[in-house]
Order: structure tokens, then C-alpha cells, then sequence
């Protein structure tokens, strides 16, 4: 069997490091916080080209708290995009904001800048734009509606950690920038933890508080905050880690790289890089009008898959709302018809990779067949 993700193979890497990093924690018994996630925070605050960084216990959460330092206020309207994991929209709704979705670029399945401005109105506080499966948003477009009228920009970077917009990092492009270190991300946790990265001191203030109930010290209460801290034991197995992002980063994206080469005139769509891009392929995507059965087909041959994500989130039943149905957003119901996730890590070998390509160059050549 090919998995999808080998995260086991990752540990057996760093397993020695790994180890002291958690017995650094159990000795000093700083299990929540500390000095480890200090330093974590330090550290990926330099990567991303940013000021600050505060540690929270999910993407979700970093998400939530970046709008509320934001200032939105309850049935302000927030812009974003329909194609993404649901944590996205989920957090508007946490914040008591109303989602607007704006349709995605069909090459980069980010937001579309050309139908942004429309979907702007008096109401609009902020733009979320999500940098999916690790691939940047076109941010200097979105920027340019944005800042004038002092809407504030907020990235949803929880797939994108190394990726580069214009040579600079994601992280550092917008107002405030959200991270998740859900285990399997490119820069993955050994449970949840997430990171709000920001250059604004006021907002950095007001997220540290509010991730721990609100304390300007113990026991102070300023605001109504959240219990949203990342564990000791977590930021310490970060830090190890992110030593070898970069390192692997190179790795998905000579993977990558060797995907796109052999599946080329296979019939199906591969990943598309822009110019301006570093993408950083947490999730490498093909596209199929056969999507479900080349799914089954390479299931049956023991190569595991995904689908990110099968079903956008205007027409999930939890976020349903009468004013948006099928048909809203033709190119993000098209996407989610038709990709299909590919296995990709760096410890993929190149056997694997073949294996993986021939299977869809022979489902495609027998599907030609029978057509």
C-alpha cells in the first residue's frame, strides 16, 4: 500500500530530537505555555517574515481570535471563499459575521481578484483569502481594495507555511495571518496547535489575552477570553521541527515537480504554479471528470487518496444560507467535482511516485478506451 501520508516515516527521521524536545517539557513541567512555546513563537514569527507570533491551540482558534482583534463586530460582513475547509467559515460564524464568498481563480483555486470588488459593501470589515493546498492567494490585488477604505486583510495560511507570494512569505502579506499545526500540515503539530502572526503590536496584545481568558496577569481579567493556549509539549516538538521545513518543503516540491512531468498528457489536470508563486504543495490536487472513478481505481490498487474538499461550503447543510445555492459559485462546485488529492511528502520515493503516475496514465488510457 502507498499511503496517502506517512507521518511515521517523518518521526523516524527527527525521532531522537523529537524525544529530547518532550523530556525537555516533562522536566520542567511547563506543560501549558512557556518557555518552549515562547521560543516557538519567537522563531516562527523570524520565518514568516513577521514581528510577532502567538501560539494558540488550533488554526480554527488563531482564525477566531484574529477577527475579534480585528474589531468585528456582530453582522459585520467578512469576504472569502467558498472552497475551503469549513474552519474558515466557521470562524466568521464564531465571531458573529456574516460570510460573503467571493469564486475562485479556476488555475490557482484561490479567490478571484477580478470579482472581488463587487462583493464589497459598506458592511464589509474584513477579507479573508485562503492560501489553499499551499499555493498563495494573488495578495497585492486583494491588498489594493482593501487598504484604502481600511478594511483589514487576514490570511488563512493553515496550508501554506513556507509559501512565498512575490518572494515574500506567507505570514507577512495582510494585516494579521493564521497557521495550523494540525499533524498533517507541511509544518505539523503531534496533536493541534495553530499560530496568528501579525506586525501590529495593538492586535498582538489583544490575541495573547484573549487566547488565555483574557489575563493581563494571573487572575486580571481585561476581556472575555478563551482557554485557546498551545501545550509546552507541542511548542517544543514544533521547534525541532520547523528546523527541517525548508528541507522538507524541497522535497514536496520535487515530488511535486515529478507528478506534473509524468502526468503530463494523462488526462487529467495537474497543479498549476504562478510565476509569483512559491507553492509549497501541502496538498497536490489533479483534477478528473472521472474523479470517483479514478478514486476507486487507485484505491483498488492499494494507493490511498483524498479530497479536498468534495462539497464547497455554501452547500454544506451547517452553512447553508438561503441567499447562496448551487449554482453561486459554478467554479468552486466544478473544483469540487473534480480533484482528487494525490499521495505527497518528502519521504515518497521514487518508486512510489512511478507507481502512483502509471495507475492514472492506466486508468486514463482504459477509460479512453471505453469511451
Amino acid at each position: 500500500m502507498i499511503a496517502y501520508l506517512d507521518l511515521h516515516a517523518q518521526y523516524r527521521s527527527i525521532e531522537g530530537d523529537i524525544q529530547r524536545a518532550i523530556g525537555g517539557v516533562l522536566e520542567s513541567s511547563q506543560f501549558i505555555l512557556g518557555t518552549e512555546v515562547a521560543a516557538f513563537e519567537e522563531e516562527f514569527a523570524a520565518y514568516c517574515q513577521a514581528q510577532f507570533a502567538i501560539a494558540v491551540n488550533s488554526g480554527t482558534s488563531a482564525l477566531h481570535l484574529s477577527l475579534l482583534a480585528a474589531g468585528v463586530q456582530p453582522g459585520d460582513e467578512i469576504i472569502t471563499v467558498p472552497f475551503t475547509f469549513v474552519a474558515t467559515v466557521a470562524a466568521i460564524y464564531y465571531a458573529g459575521c456574516r460570510p460573503v464568498y467571493v469564486d475562485i481563480d479556476p488555475q490557482t483555486y484561490t479567490l478571484d481578484t477580478q470579482q472581488l470588488e463587487n462583493a464589497i459593501t459598506e458592511r464589509t470589515k474584513a477579507i479573508l483569502p485562503v492560501h489553499l493546498y499551499g499555493h498563495p492567494a494573488d495578495m497585492d490585488p486583494i491588498l489594493a481594495v482593501a487598504r484604502p477604505t481600511g478594511r483589514i486583510v487576514i490570511e488563512d495560511a493553515a496550508q501554506a507555511h513556507g509559501a512565498k507570494y512575490r518572494g515574500r512569505r506567507a505570514g507577512s502579506l495582510g494585516e494579521l495571518a493564521c497557521f495550523s499545526f494540525y499533524p498533517g500540515k507541511n509544518l505539523g503539530a503531534y496533536g493541534e496547535g495553530g499560530m496568528v502572526v501579525t506586525d501590529n503590536p495593538e492586535y498582538a496584545s489583544v490575541i495573547r489575552k484573549l487566547r488565555d481568558w483574557g489575563q493581563s496577569r494571573r487572575y486580571h481579567h481585561d476581556m472575555r477570553g478563551f482557554n485557546y493556549r498551545m501545550d509546552g509539549i507541542q511548542g517544543a516538538i514544533l521547534r525541532v521541527k520547523l528546523r527541517h521545513l525548508e528541507r522538507w518543503t524541497e522535497g514536496r516540491r520535487a515530488v511535486a515537480r515529478e507528478y506534473t512531468r509524468l502526468l503530463g498528457n494523462s488526462g487529467v489536470t495537474t497543479p498549476a504554479e504562478q510565476e509569483w508563486a512559491r507553492h509549497v504543495y501541502h496538498v497536490y490536487a489533479i483534477r478528473s471528470k472521472q474523479r470517483d472513478a479514478l478514486n476507486e481505481y487507485l484505491n483498488g490498487k492499494g494507493i490511498q487518496t483524498g479530497i479536498h474538499y468534495p462539497i464547497p461550503v455554501h452547500l454544506q447543510k451547517a452553512y447553508a444560507e438561503p441567499y447562496y445555492g448551487v449554482g453561486s459559485f459554478p467554479v468552486s462546485e466544478e473544483v469540487a467535482s473534480q480533484v482528487l488529492s494525490l499521495p505527497i511528502y518528502p519521504e515518497l520515493t521514487s518508486e512510489q511516485l512511478a507507481t502512483v503516475a502509471d495507475a492514472v496514465r492506466e486508468f486514463s488510457r482504459a477509460s479512453a478506451v471505453t469511451s
